[in-house]
């Protein structure tokens, strides 16, 4: 379950704005975004994804993407990044 690895997952990174910047510094090697996140937040996460070939996983809520970043409020993206 990809969830699974994001929780287990060394290197990571949590939001919008940090998992931005690791698709483009092509760090990201799989990309979480929650499903009832505002597209208009998640966007360019998609776009940069598309245009490195990340793949996206779409996890069931920010509640769900954030409690499996060991996080206690919600995370519209998150991304499991190399070391």
């Amino acid at each position: 379950m990809p969830l699974e690895q994001l929780r287990k997952a060394r290197s990571r990174t949590i939001g919008t704005k940090q998992t931005l910047k690791a698709i483009e510094k092509g760090k990201a090697k799989m990309v979480f975004v929650a499903l009832d996140a505002d597209d208009k937040v998640v966007r360019e996460v998609i776009r940069g994804c598309q245009e490195k070939a990340v793949p996206v996983v779409r996890a069931e809520s920010m509640a769900v993407l954030g409690k499996a970043c060991g996080i206690e409020v919600g995370a519209a993206s998150a991304a499991i990044v190399e070391d």
